[in-house]
């Protein structure tokens, strides 16, 4: 098991209603619960930096007519041998 370290974290009182019910209806500790927070907030972090990057890199190299056409063609062939 990776090594832990303890830590100590202030939350308004009514947050911290709010975390005790939903880690009482889940049965995890406060340790899990908020692990599993923060791994969700750094996933999505991760998963929108993705996301940015992506968009950059199509807006300095989007598709040609060529690729755009290309792509249309081999759909319309694809979904044409579908039996709807």
């Amino acid at each position: 098991m990776p090594k832990t370290t303890k830590i100590a974290i202030s939350l308004p009182d009514d947050m911290l209603t709010v975390v005790e019910q939903e880690r009482g209806e889940s049965g995890e500790s406060r340790s899990e619960f908020f692990r599993r927070a923060v791994e969700a907030l750094l996933r999505r972090r991760r998963e929108q930096d993705k996301t940015e990057r992506y968009v950059r890199a199509y807006q300095q190299n989007p598709e040609s007519k060529e690729e755009i056409e290309a792509a249309r063609h081999a759909a319309s062939a694809i979904l044409s041998e579908e039996s709807w």
